[in-house]
C-alpha cells in the first residue's frame, strides 16, 4: 500500500518535472524565433545637461533635461530631448527620441550648398559654405550638430539667444531649408554650374585665338 502511494507521488513528481522542462523548451524556442533588433551605429553627442524642477503639492521635484544630437556623418541628423530623475536615464531617452526622428540633409561635398539662416525661439544661426580646408568655424551646439551631420568646412555665426537647446534646434532648422545644387538650378532655370560654390565650378578652357598674321616681306 505504501509502495503504491510512493509510486503515485513519484509519478506525479516526474510528470510535473516533465511539464516544466517542456515549458522551458517552448520559452527557449520562442526567444530564438524572435528577431533581434540591431542598433545602427551613429555618432551620439550630448550637447547640454541641465537640472530642472517641477513644482508639486509637497514642494519641488528635481529632474535632469538632456539634449542629445545623433548623426551618421553622411547627411542624416536628429535631435532629442530626454528628461528623467537620473542623468543616464535622461541621456538614454534623448538618444532614443533622436534616433526615431532622423532628417536627411543635402550636402555639397564637405560643406553646405548655399548660405542659410535658421531661427528657433530666440536663437538665430547663420550658416555659410566654405572652401575645403577651412574647418568647422563654430562653437557650442552649432558645432555638435554640424559635425554629426557630416559637415567639415563651414562658416557660422550665432546671432541670437545662447540657449544651447534653441541654438541646436535653430541649426537643425537651417539645415532642413537647404536645397541641393540640382534643385536650385531647376527652380531658377539656370545651368547647375552657376549655383555651385566657386571652388566646385567646372573650369572652362580658354577659347583658342588664331595667331596674328605674319608680316609680309618688303621688296
Amino acid at each position: 500500500m505504501g509502495d503504491v502511494g510512493n509510486r503515485g507521488r513519484g509519478g506525479n513528481r516526474s510528470e510535473g518535472g516533465g511539464e516544466g522542462s517542456s515549458n522551458d523548451g517552448r520559452r527557449r524556442d520562442r526567444r530564438d524565433r524572435e528577431p533581434r533588433e540591431e542598433r545602427e551605429e551613429l555618432d551620439e553627442r550630448v550637447v547640454d545637461i541641465k537640472r530642472v524642477a517641477k513644482v508639486i503639492k509637497g514642494g519641488r521635484r528635481f529632474a535632469f533635461r538632456t539634449v542629445v544630437v545623433v548623426g551618421d556623418n553622411k547627411g542624416r541628423i536628429g535631435i532629442g530631448v530626454g528628461k528623467a530623475r537620473a542623468v543616464p536615464d535622461s541621456i538614454r531617452k534623448g538618444t532614443d527620441r533622436a534616433r526615431r526622428k532622423l532628417y536627411t540633409i543635402p550636402l555639397s561635398g564637405t560643406t553646405i550648398p548655399h548660405p542659410i539662416i535658421g531661427e528657433y525661439g530666440g536663437a538665430k544661426v547663420l550658416l555659410k559654405p566654405a572652401a575645403p580646408g577651412t574647418g568647422v568655424i563654430a562653437g557650442g551646439g552649432v558645432r555638435a550638430v554640424l559635425e554629426a551631420v557630416g559637415v567639415r568646412d563651414i562658416l557660422t555665426k550665432s546671432q541670437g539667444s545662447s540657449n544651447l537647446l534653441n541654438v541646436a534646434m535653430a541649426t537643425l532648422m537651417a539645415l532642413q531649408q537647404l536645397y541641393s545644387p540640382e534643385q536650385r538650378a531647376a527652380m531658377r532655370g539656370v545651368p547647375i554650374n552657376r549655383v555651385r560654390p566657386f571652388w566646385e565650378r567646372e573650369k572652362r578652357e580658354p577659347a583658342l585665338t588664331p595667331p596674328p598674321p605674319a608680316d609680309k616681306p618688303t621688296e
